[in-house]
């Protein structure tokens, strides 16, 4: 069963100061993952967390993982930006991103950013848009088919927009390193949060033996694998999650088989866990406002899909403890919604739980990564605020509620909101 690292007298308190809904998140969580992780890979002298800022794109929560070790990867010139501000420099930012705009591109070139180039023709104009082509140099693979582990079918990377072909890359590094590169990586991302611990250990000898073929070939030593993200969580209540140590140790023996034979020894481990490092240490805090009854029951929060869209979007189970009530008989199934205007607005559907009162407070967990990140302004809703929970106790707002003012601000007809 799944605990909130919040206490229902905790958020009492809270509320009385911010109201609901809010992301809260939990600082000592969050840096306990980052040094298990750090610990599970310290094996491999040059490895380093590069922290997706599309799961969390919060300045305070990257100051934190900056604190322990941590990069930062970015996928568009805003996330560059926050990154810059939060003093990520140089090679401390992996720049992954597709059908790119030339100013993004410029941007991290300004920055000295690791550029990971998605597609083929991203090399003339990445030439083209900065004026050469960098020292440091990274290329997406898309290995085409479907992705195994053992004989589970994990994800069908022919069916994905990422990547270059086995061909394409082989190519590519040709051309980078005529172009002047002289540190080249490899980059996949083959499956979407999986807790199997053998994920990583599996797509670690796709790129291992993929780095020894690009030697043969190129006489191009690999600096750096980036085994991206993909490394998931456990939304079930009942589900096992999965185990870093187990993992790094698997991609230290797949590496020990692989690279180290080839002479390949010092390539550098890197990756990119949004998910992993963040979902379970965040939280949607809500409100029951409404109750309906009538071929369902249902309950309506004072949260919608705008604060947390996973649910509406992909059918994601989210697991809910209604605070204060979590040794009471889970005897009452509802529908638990929010108040858009579309039926697909709910974070639960025939979830059993205890009985909800209205001014029940209810935590929506997990929420820590592709929660507030993923928020939108349909039917005009208003982004809730971010808080952090210190490890002190103390509660910290790291990102105001969204007004009215602001919503309007962007309107090219200021008259009619002065």
């Amino acid at each position: 069963m799944k605990k909130p690292f919040v206490t229902k007298a905790q958020l009492e308190k809270i509320i009385e100061k911010y109201p609901t809904p809010f992301h809260i998140y939990d600082e000592r969580g969050i840096r306990e993952r980052a040094r298990a992780l750090n610990k599970a890979f310290a094996w491999n002298k040059g490895f380093r967390e590069y922290f997706a800022v599309k799961a969390t794109p919060n300045p305070v929560i990257l100051d934190i993982l900056k604190s322990e070790g941590c990069g930062v990867d970015c996928s568009s010139l805003t996330e560059l930006m926050m990154s810059d501000r939060v003093g990520f420099k140089g090679e401390e930012i992996m720049f992954s991103s597709n059908a790119t705009p030339a100013a993004d591109f410029v941007e991290a070139r300004r920055l000295g950013a690791i550029i990971n180039l998605d597609d083929f023709t991203h090399i003339d104009f990445l030439e083209k848009v900065t004026g050469s082509i960098p020292k440091t140099i990274c290329c997406r693979y898309n290995p085409g088919g479907d992705f195994k582990i053992s004989t589970q079918i994990m994800g069908s990377p022919s069916e994905a927009k990422y990547g270059m072909t086995e061909e394409q890359l082989i190519e590519a590094f040709r051309i980078l390193k005529e172009k002047g590169a002289e540190k080249f990586g490899i980059h996949a991302f083959l499956s979407s949060n999986n807790t199997n611990n053998e994920y990583y250990p599996t797509l670690a000898g796709v790129l291992f033996r993929l780095a020894v073929k690009l030697k043969e070939l190129t006489g191009i030593s690999v600096s750096f694998i980036n085994l991206s993200g993909g490394v998931g969580v456990p939304y079930l209540p009942d589900a096992e999650p999965a185990d870093i140590g187990v993992i790094g140790d698997g991609v230290h023996r797949v590496y020990d088989e692989i690279l180290v034979p080839a002479g390949l020894d010092d390539v550098a481990i890197y990756t990119e866990l949004g998910r992993y490092m963040l979902a379970p240490n965040g939280m949607l805090i809500t409100k029951a406002i409404h109750e309906k009854h009538i071929y369902k029951e249902y309950i309506g929060c004072d949260a919608c899909a705008a604060n947390l869209m996973r649910p509406a979007m992909y059918g994601a189970y989210h697991h809910i403890t209604v605070m204060g009530k979590e040794n009471e008989p889970s005897d009452h199934m509802y529908d638990v919604t929010g108040g858009l205007c579309e039926n697909n607005d709910k974070f639960a559907i025939d979830r059993m739980l205890p009985k909800i009162d209205i001014g029940d407070i209810l935590a929506i967990h997990d929420t820590g990564a592709h929660g507030f990140a993923m928020g939108y302004n349909y039917n005009g809703k208003l982004r809730s605020s971010e808080l952090l929970l210190h490890e002190d106790g103390s509660v910290e707002l790291i990102r105001r509620a969204e007004t009215p003012d602001d919503y309007f601000a962007t309107l090219g007809v200021t008259k009619y909101f002065k």
